[in-house]
């Protein structure tokens, strides 16, 4: 066990040997910390909150109270394998999350990028890759192996089917099941999620060009309308655009994908 001189260790709290503590730690009381576990610089675990397993948290992160952090992955095919949890810097993971170890089938590692705010009871499944910036609303389920890129939110009470990606930039709405994947700057609502148009919001908020904004839109269209089926009309509008954000929509939508994908209205 290595607990450094500047850290804070609650008595009631539980470190096992082999834990690693950073500088500047808060471990408040009644917390468990895994005998794998590392905690860098200024992380901040509140009262009854478990972090265990091969668990990475970075610098400044603050786990809320009663939130599970490493367990093992619920999946029937775990053995017990050596996989990991590795988590960013500044990250936000409020009261009764979740988040699960990989496993060996899917990688070995579930990730979780900076900046990130995961919400109460929100859930974070085995192998799952999870950009910077992300925001997971109240009660979220992102199930195994799902990808989300920088800057999606996805609202409370939605769930994410297991190896659905979501493009950079794309929103959730609140209540809704994504079933398939989304393409970047998406905007995807419903009971049974259905693209509807793009996250013109979110690009705006992000200081993204009007003439961008604008390429995004006649490309959405183009998705929508075009002649030919929606991989031939992506492939298409790869080939004429000029546009960095449309080339990124055309990219992830020719890019390998285990599901099929929400397709424009």
């Amino acid at each position: 066990m290595a607990i450094h001189p500047e850290a804070r260790i609650h008595p009631s709290a539980v470190v096992e040997p082999g834990a690693v503590i950073g500088a500047g730690c808060d471990v408040g009381p009644f917390c468990v910390i895994g005998p794998d576990v590392v905690l860098h610089e200024r992380v901040v675990v509140k009262s009854h909150a478990v972090v265990t397993g091969a668990t990475e948290i970075g610098c400044e992160t603050v786990i809320f109270p009663f939130a599970t952090v490493g367990e093992v992955p619920q999946d029937l095919k775990y053995k017990g394998e050596k996989s990991r949890l590795v988590v960013g810097r500044r990250c936000r993971i409020r009261e009764g999350a979740t988040l699960n170890l990989g496993t060996e089938g899917g990688g070995g590692v579930t990730r979780v990028g900076d900046d990130v705010l995961i919400m109460t009871g929100a859930h974070v499944g085995h192998d799952a890759q999870i950009g910077n910036r992300v925001i997971l609303v109240n009660h979220v389920a992102i199930a195994g192996h799902c990808v989300l890129g920088d800057d999606v939110i996805v609202g409370g009470l939605s769930g994410v089917h297991q190896f659905v990606r979501i493009g950079q930039g794309a929103i959730i709405g609140a209540v809704t099941m994504v079933t398939n994947d989304v393409i970047p700057y998406g905007l995807v609502q419903a009971p049974r999620g259905e693209l509807d148009g793009l996250n013109l919001v979110g690009l705006k908020r992000r200081g993204v060009e009007r003439g961008e904004i604008t390429a995004l839109r006649a490309a959405y269209q183009m998705l929508a309308q075009g002649e030919g089926t929606f991989l031939d009309r992506a492939r298409r509008l790869g080939e004429e655009t000029d546009s960095p954000h449309v080339r990124e929509v055309t990219d992830f939508i020719l890019s390998a994908s285990d599901r099929s994908f929400l397709t424009p209205k």
